[in-house]
């Protein structure tokens, strides 16, 4: 029962970031034009929340057994239309950058997809080899090829931001997970290694962060205006549906620089509700899995997809309030969008679905595998 109730509350913030978002999203959509642009996308907000509750809620029926048995054909299903993609003809091209697939009506952005089939493969594999990890061989090449081929394919479309979070989440499972320090050191290299091959225009939205912190004139504009709308929102804002900064001053104010537009029309008792309904998402979402085996896949993939979720919200606001620099970020469960907003929602099912398993059921699954590890490692030793 209390673990019901635990699950209820959690969803219960879901709906209200959920409902949240849609009232945001149809005033920061408000032009400085009478149009009904406003309507048209909040109707198709409407129609990707109802595409993604409905697959969310066939997620959260799933068994998790499905997902750790699933996985592996669900990261090469994304790498193959992470290739798509790239290719002419297939992927879409938006703004110098390619990372759309376009059928008709139906669009999607495969990158989206590998925030839920990187993690659910890498947790598998963590499973697997848990006795294993130390070795280079066995607990370190095997993971940086899945990480290896996701990856380059992101940062080809070009979409850095995508493929900086990609990593950090992928980070943060390997640390639960028990890898070992060592190798976290020597991924320093390929960093250094894209930082070297950032583009001109990557490098100059970093100098104008560094120097937006001395002369707030350096800033982007996209900066200068999301500063403008907390300043003119103050401590109660200007009321909703009546900031000015969304009126074709703000970019990408319904997508991007939403939490501007709830800076500026709830102020920052506003923001600062919204900050606490996130870490509430968290916290439930955690308490969820506070019976779980810390090393069980259950607990590794649920955790992480609860972490990143927030991580992905944290950088939205750290974007928008000037504290990192200018990156399409948007904030989940509140942005307007299609694929992204579908994801964050099919990942809270896969969080609902892990968090069904029982506590002696995912340790047993655990033991399974380490008998099963110690079977092949004792066959191999008797062959050789």
């Amino acid at each position: 029962m209390l673990v019901n109730s635990d699950r209820n509350l959690f969803l219960t913030l879901v709906c209200v970031l959920l409902g949240f978002g849609v009232l945001m999203v149809h005033s920061a959509s408000v032009t400085s034009q009478p149009t009904e642009f406003e309507q048209v996308y909040l109707s198709r907000h409407a129609t990707h929340l109802l595409v993604g509750v409905i697959v969310a809620s066939l997620c959260a029926l799933a068994p998790s057994r499905f997902w750790r048995d699933a996985a592996p054909w669900l990261f090469i299903g994304t790498v193959v239309l992470l290739v798509a993609v790239l290719v002419p003809g297939i992927g879409t091209r938006v703004n110098q950058s390619q990372r759309w697939i376009r059928l008709g009506r139906f669009q999607m952005q495969p990158s989206e997809l590998a925030k839920i089939t990187l993690p659910l493969l890498i947790g598998a594999m963590l499973v697997k080899r848990q006795e294993r990890l130390r070795g280079w061989l066995t607990g370190t090449i095997p993971f940086v090829i899945p990480i290896g081929l996701t990856l380059p394919l992101v940062l080809l479309e070009p979409d850095l931001g995508t493929a900086v979070f990609l990593a950090m989440s992928s980070g943060l499972l390997l640390f639960l997970g028990g890898w070992p320090i060592r190798n976290f050191a020597l991924g320093l290299i390929p960093a250094g290694g894209i930082a070297l091959t950032l583009k001109p225009y990557q490098w100059q939205r970093i100098t104008d962060f560094a120097a937006a912190w001395s002369d707030i004139e350096q800033a982007s504009y996209q900066v200068k205006q999301s500063l403008l709308a907390f300043g003119s929102g103050g401590l109660m804002g200007v009321g909703i549906g009546k900031g000015w900064q969304k009126l074709s001053y703000l970019p990408e104010a319904n997508t991007d620089f939403v939490f501007a537009v709830v800076g500026e029309e709830l102020g920052l008792v506003g923001s600062l509700g919204l900050v606490l309904l996130w870490a509430g998402f968290f916290i439930t979402g955690m308490t969820l899995f506070r019976h779980h085996d810390r090393r069980s896949f259950e607990y590794l993939v649920g955790v992480t997809l609860l972490g990143q979720m927030v991580l992905q919200a944290v950088m939205n606001v750290a974007v928008v309030t000037s504290m990192m620099p200018t990156k399409g970020i948007s904030h989940p469960l509140l942005s307007y969008g299609g694929s992204n907003l579908v994801i964050s929602l099919v990942s809270i099912g896969i969080v609902v679905s892990l968090s069904k398993a029982l506590p002696n059921e995912s340790m047993i699954v655990r033991d399974q595998e380490l008998v099963r590890s110690e079977s092949i490692r004792t066959t191999a030793s008797a062959v050789a």
